[in-house]
């Protein structure tokens, strides 16, 4: 047969075929090209285990209708009614557009591609084109990608830098609650197989101010009654005190106590302690926040602490053995920062 197809055509056949995963459509995009290439009707048949009369369909759906036709299926149960493209087509739309029901995807497939699903159907394209059923991610509406840019060239440069003696510490609060939180977990099904856990009405609060160090995989922590400058001025201390020589980066976000003048005279009086101050909104570049959650999973999620004395006293001592931690810390800690602007948004 020989050369009917545009050299754009075989470039876009054989772009489709590599995306392809149905063996069954990869073999009619080669059995076009194959027959474009000159070879004849019966030795493409021979190689595909194909019949030269399917051959001949493959190559009249492909002129009358273009790859939409050539990759279209008489679709038996449990197939994808949707042709490649199609799939493609709503894999982009739900990307930017993320439902929450199935019902409504089956709705909309049904008025874009007249194509009938039912929901246990459209779940199951759903799971085959990638998609699982999340909750999309939180982050900071106010962001200045240009600022936390340039604050991480800044932090990479200063890093770059670092003499044996040097640290970096990444400081931050914490408020949590004396009260029972849930979080999901995998528990079999059925009622008898149902977790319960006791809750309290407690309302107080413990108030955390900790420093992070990534190189030692170690955190200090203090609690008092209230966050304040003297609260910071302790921490403080007790940082020159744990490291006694080289610099002291401290990477904290724009907090008033930390501009407090107790604290701008602290200071001016030790001067191998360096701020270096976060742009705004950007707790995503925060090392320590990551800590306050592994905090959270391992602590207050999911269980009950009958007085704030015992809750207090378990919270304190998570953070005094973190060793016991180090194999999921060294995975979870990371100073691989992502820029919120890099991140795909949901308006």
């Amino acid at each position: 047969m020989g050369d009917f197809l545009t050299e754009g055509q075989v470039k876009v056949l054989k772009l489709t075929h590599r995306t392809l995963k149905d063996k069954k459509l990869a073999d009619r995009i080669k059995a076009i090209l194959s027959l474009n290439s000159g070879h004849e009707y019966s030795q493409v048949a021979t190689i595909l285990l194909l019949d030269e009369v399917t051959l001949r369909r493959y190559v009249e759906k492909f002129k009358e209708k273009g790859m939409s036709g050539l990759l279209e299926y008489h679709y038996t149960g449990g197939r994808s009614q949707l042709n490649i493209f199609q799939q493609n087509e709503l894999r982009d739309y739900l990307q930017i557009n993320t439902q929450t029901k199935a019902k409504d995807i089956v709705l909309y497939v049904k008025n874009q591609y007249k194509i009938s699903y039912s929901v246990i159907g459209i779940t199951k394209l759903l799971h085959r084109l990638g998609f699982s059923y999340k909750k999309p991610k939180v982050i900071p509406g106010k962001a200045d990608y240009a600022k936390q840019k340039e604050f991480l060239d800044t932090y990479k440069e200063i890093k770059s830098k670092l003499k044996t003696n040097d640290q970096i510490y990444f400081l931050d609060s914490t408020h949590p609650q004396h009260n029972t939180t849930l979080s999901y977990g995998w528990i079999l099904k059925g009622h008898e197989n149902d977790k319960f856990i006791k809750t309290n009405t407690g309302r107080e609060r413990l108030n955390l101010t900790g420093a992070f160090s990534l190189s030692t995989y170690q955190a200090v922590v203090k609690s008092e009654k209230t966050i304040n400058s003297q609260m910071i001025l302790k921490l403080l201390n007790r940082l020159i005190k744990l490291q006694p020589q080289g610099k002291i980066h401290l990477v904290l976000d724009n907090a008033s106590y930390y501009h407090a003048d107790i604290i701008q005279d602290w200071k001016s009086h030790h001067y191998r302690v360096k701020f270096h101050f976060l742009p705004p909104y950007s707790p995503n570049l925060n090392l320590i926040e990551r800590l306050w959650r592994f905090f959270h999973q391992k602590i207050t999620n999911n269980h009950y602490f009958e007085t704030y004395a015992e809750f207090k006293k378990t919270s304190l001592k998570f953070f005094r053995n973190l060793d016991s931690y180090k194999e999921e810390l060294t995975t979870l800690m990371t100073d691989n920062f992502q820029l919120v602007p890099n991140l795909k948004l949901q308006t």
